[in-house]
């Protein structure tokens, strides 16, 4: 038998996985050509160099989840008969120094000689390619929002890079990390390179939206809030909006960026180790569902936000860290420090409509911290029933705030109307913050929503009353790295899941930020949209 003729293996007995195939090929290796056995299973590449050490010990196992991309070509010699088969994997490993996982690259290009037919060769270069590929798929994870498609390969993508993010060293870090990626996964991309506030939001409103198969945006969250906007201002915003949004970390905050690399279940990342995790991710492909929440200022003006809404203390430090943008993610860390030593408090109003199952907020002054609602609850309370109720009887829900286009907001009333009966009001009182979450990460290191999820139709609502002190409030952003504020046991700090909300500012002055840039300030009032966009989650 020609000792490179590939075929599966019969099933195994002892519990291991089936190879679907099994060869031997031939790789550079250390400056020489050395033999290599190949078996694919559904879930495994197993190469394992052909020397006389004992069986296992040269053996590697590469999972098919870390397979970003498969390939079979023909060599550079034309009169070569041999073809080519190359593998490309990101495995998390131990980091180099210091504790915890990063992924790394590991590749594997085979040289697959059947014979002397360059057909031959190519043909069977193609089917270990086309196999691993499936094989791929058939792993993709299922779960809340996971849409069970890809981002077809090959595939194009439209890159959107904000030069001056973060440190202003987006366009050097895509060079660097990502743009290798994305052609070993066989996805073409074109590279704009914003020029000017709004530049993004101006580009996708007119773009011709057929030609690209995502949108990628390689900055800081500020740059995707323009996108979604440009998008959901169109004429055909149903359509646009379920245009695949990738994020690519480049600026200070990349909240976004962390919660996707949370929902996959990977360790926390920072920096490029978490670009290198959300290009693996935009490799592999996977489609989710991705909430939005329509935004209504005072002036008549609707938005639409994929991350947070912050009054207070967050925005503050948000919009004033500004000045220190060029250290990078570390502009928070001395923003919120600056602010800390001369803390503030804002009187307002606050509403919402609780999801149904949240306990009622303690009252003022109590010691008693809320305690956390189940991990799964019904989307709408009685409210959403009283609606229909009224719907039924032909008085009709409430009517829906004005906006731009867009889906209607049926749990919203007009802001110069006082909120539906069904909703909770905070009493008027003093706050230091309010922090409106509908995805999990805050900023890279800052897990505000620990439960959150892409689409689960809910926003985390927290705020933390007057009377908290500087030390108490810089323990629960410390506590917050880790996702533990909620256990800190702070008396001000209550926790809510909600459906909508209203802010009314009674403070003349302050600041508002929908995914960390500044808003008009004045009333607002929010309602999550369930699974209304789509995001590649990997």
């Amino acid at each position: 038998m020609d000792p490179d003729k590939t075929e599966p293996d019969p099933p195994q007995r002892n519990g291991s996985p089936r190879a679907q195939l099994h060869g031997e090929f031939t790789a550079a290796a250390a400056g020489k050509q050395v033999r290599y056995a190949v078996s694919l299973t559904d879930r495994e590449l197993a190469v394992q160099k052909i020397t006389s050490a004992p069986a296992g010990r040269n053996k590697v196992l590469l999972n098919l989840k870390d397979c970003i991309g498969c390939r079979a070509f023909k060599g550079a010699d034309s009169a070569e008969a041999g073809a080519y088969l190359s593998v490309v994997f990101y495995p998390f490993k131990k980091k180099w120094m210091g504790a915890g996982l990063a992924r790394h690259r590991v590749e594997y290009c085979f040289e697959v000689a059947l014979s002397q037919d360059a057909r031959t060769n190519r043909d069977e270069a193609e089917r270990w390619a086309s196999a691993i590929r499936e094989s791929c798929v058939r792993l993709w994870p299922q779960g809340q929002g996971v849409l069970g498609f890809s981002v077809p390969r090959p595939s194009r993508i439209l890159v959107l890079l904000n030069p001056h993010s973060g440190k202003g060293q987006a366009l050097s870090l895509f060079t660097s990390h990502i743009q290798g990626m994305l052609t070993e996964a066989g996805i073409a991309h074109q590279l704009v390179i914003t020029e000017r506030q709004n530049h993004a939001r101006e580009l996708v409103r007119e773009a011709d939206l057929s030609q690209w198969d995502a949108l990628v945006i390689m900055s800081g969250d500020g740059l995707l809030f323009e996108v979604v906007n440009g998008l959901m201002e169109r004429g055909d915003w149903e359509a646009a909006i379920r245009t695949p949004l990738g994020i690519l970390p480049g600026g200070s905050g990349n909240a976004l960026a962390a919660s996707i690399n949370h929902y996959c279940g990977f360790p926390p990342a920072m920096g490029e180790e978490l670009l290198v995790s959300c290009g693996f991710q935009l490799c592999r492909g996977l489609v989710s569902r991705l909430d939005l929440a329509a935004v209504h200022l005072g002036s008549g003006q609707r938005l639409f936000s994929f991350l947070s809404l912050a009054w207070g203390f967050v925005a503050d430090v948000d919009i004033e860290s500004e000045k220190y943008r060029r250290v990078g993610a570390a502009r928070f860390t001395l923003g919120t420090l600056v602010r800390l030593a001369s803390l503030r408090t804002y009187r307002g109003r606050l509403a919402y409509l609780p999801a149904a199952g949240s306990p009622p907020p303690p009252p003022p002054g109590s010691s008693r911290r809320p305690a956390d609602p189940p991990a799964a609850l019904p989307l709408y309370n009685s409210c959403s029933s009283n609606n229909a109720t009224q719907a039924r009887s032909g008085q009709g829900p409430p009517r829906a705030a004005p906006g731009p286009p867009g889906p209607p907001d049926p749990l919203l009333v007009p802001l110069a109307q006082p909120v539906p009966g069904c909703w909770t009001a905070v009493p008027e009182e003093d706050f230091v913050l309010l922090l409106a979450m509908y995805q999990s990460h805050l900023a890279e290191d800052l897990l505000a929503a620990p439960a959150a999820a892409p689409a689960d139709g809910l926003l985390h609502l927290f705020y933390v009353r007057a009377g908290v002190s500087r030390a108490a409030l810089l323990r629960l952003f410390l506590a917050m790295e880790r996702g533990a504020h909620l256990a800190a046991g702070c008396p001000q700090l209550v926790h809510v899941r909600a459906r909508a909300f209203r802010l009314e500012p009674l403070s003349p002055k302050g600041m508002i930020t929908v995914d960390g840039e500044a808003v008009e300030y004045g009333p607002v009032q929010v309602q999550v949209h369930s699974g209304l966009g789509r995001l590649v989650t990997g």
